[in-house]
């Protein structure tokens, strides 16, 4: 004869506490000054590296150098291919190790 098993109850899954403001990051808030080839296309002046990717993905749909086919890849213009080591392309992940190459 087989014995029932008792329906165990899970505990209700506890509610988290309402999330305070979310803080950002203070290292990726800190003012940094571009290079000269970074500088040519988003501006001299220093900025963090949150605004410095906002300022070159501007001036990416500005001038329309995303990849039509493969939306991923940048095609570089003659701004560009200074920031990027001399490339045609590059994806938009190796974009931004790049571009940090030209902060300080």
């Amino acid at each position: 004869m087989a014995a029932k098993k008792k329906a165990t109850k899970k505990p209700a899954a506890k509610k988290k506490k309402a999330a305070a403001k979310r803080k950002p990051n203070a290292a990726f808030m800190k003012p940094m000054q571009p290079s000269a080839a970074l500088g040519a296309v988003i501006g001299n002046g220093m900025m963090p590296r949150t605004e410095v990717t906002k300022k070159i993905w501007g001036y990416i749909k500005k001038h329309g150098l995303q990849d039509s086919k493969n939306r991923r890849n940048i095609n570089a213009d003659e701004k560009l291919k200074d920031v990027f080591g001399g490339k045609k392309q590059v994806s938009m992940f190796e974009m931004t190790k790049l571009v940090n190459k030209h902060l300080k």
